[in-house]
């Protein structure tokens, strides 16, 4: 059961990073670099991974959507912040 999870976490970060890849095959629009591929793919890990721990250890439906709210906000917020910048 764990390592489907792992499994279904990781799949889910390739099929994420693989957009921005097939987008820039076709439009200059995008143009990510090796840096950009790694930070994201980090940030998609880390989020994945932290929603999993939530799971296992909060017991009560209502803390694990609250809980998985924040991180997910959380999330939201440090992408536009390296996406656009805006708290600058």
């Amino acid at each position: 059961m764990k390592s489907k999870r792992l499994f279904l976490i990781l799949s889910v970060v390739a099929v994420l990073l693989a957009i921005p890849a097939i987008a820039m095959q076709f439009t200059d629009e995008v143009k990510w670099d090796a840096a950009d591929f790694l930070l994201m793919g980090l940030l998609l890990l880390s989020t994945g991974i932290l929603i999993e721990v939530l799971f296992r250890s909060v017991k009560k439906r209502n803390y694990r959507i609250i809980g998985s709210g924040i991180v997910l906000g959380v999330f939201l917020l440090v992408w536009a912040e390296l996406a656009v910048g805006i708290f600058d």
